[in-house]
């Protein structure tokens, strides 16, 4: 892929909040998004990350009940779990990568998904005990983002990105 494609792609990529509830996901799709997830890189190849794939409407609407009812129309609710008894520790302060490492992932997955037509929001707002109960989590997994997956209601389309100037976000040799 060249650099133009990739921009584009990125581009591409937006936070969908509409989504068709009559076109189902297919699982190899899933399975192909949750594949790019893999080979994301993680602080020393720790990989504390695991991904739930949930169709059924009863445990989506527990998990999304209290915060997030909207995106119930996402056929697919990712699930993505940090395992903290795996990361990476920063020796200099026991900093946890798990949210870093997992955040990576997600990333890779959301783009991948963009790439296969599919839309995707990251939701970090959610009922963390829901989700906890619902998928029955032990106490050193976390639920870190809940990703809905799906295709985009035909009416919706990527909102204009607003984003600070690069001139703005970018410095030379110090802050």
């Amino acid at each position: 892929m060249s650099y133009p494609q990739f921009y584009e792609l990125v581009c591409k990529r937006y936070s969908c909040r509409q989504f068709d509830p009559l076109c189902a996901v297919d699982d190899a799709l899933v399975r192909a998004v949750v594949e790019t997830a893999q080979l994301a890189p993680s602080a020393c190849n720790r990989q504390p990350w695991h991904f739930v794939a949930v169709r059924n409407e009863g445990a989506r609407a527990r998990m999304l009940a209290k915060s997030r009812p909207g995106f119930m129309d996402a056929p697919v609710l990712l699930v993505c779990l940090g395992d903290h008894s795996v990361a990476w520790h920063r020796p200099a302060d026991e900093k946890d990568h798990t949210d870093i490492d997992v955040a990576i992932a997600v990333e890779h997955l959301c783009l991948s998904a963009a790439a296969l037509d599919l839309a995707t929001c990251w939701v970090c707002s959610f009922d963390v005990e829901a989700v906890r109960e619902a998928l029955q989590l032990p106490q050193h997994v976390e639920p870190v983002a809940l990703i809905p997956l799906g295709y985009a209601a035909a009416d919706t389309g990527a909102p204009a990105k607003i984003r600070k100037p690069v001139d703005e976000i970018l410095t030379w040799e110090k802050f």
